[in-house]
């Protein structure tokens, strides 16, 4: 049977070459002139998740 792709995951994760998934930091949309200039550049970055969560989402992403 083919696993099929999650598009809602597949577009919110990401895996790099050494395989970790990476995520964009949260709240970087909306107000974000009143947050603290290190906070605005650490938001910039995208982030690794969770390892709990890595094997579900791997599940989601997977293809076939």
């Amino acid at each position: 049977m083919k696993i099929k792709t999650h598009k809602a995951t597949a577009k919110r994760f990401r895996v790099t070459a050494k395989g970790k998934l990476m995520k964009r930091t949260a709240g970087q949309d909306h107000f974000n002139a009143r947050e603290d200039s290190v906070v605005t550049r650490r938001k910039r970055r995208d982030v690794a998740i969770a390892k709990v969560n890595v094997p579900a989402i791997r599940k989601l992403i997977a293809r076939s």
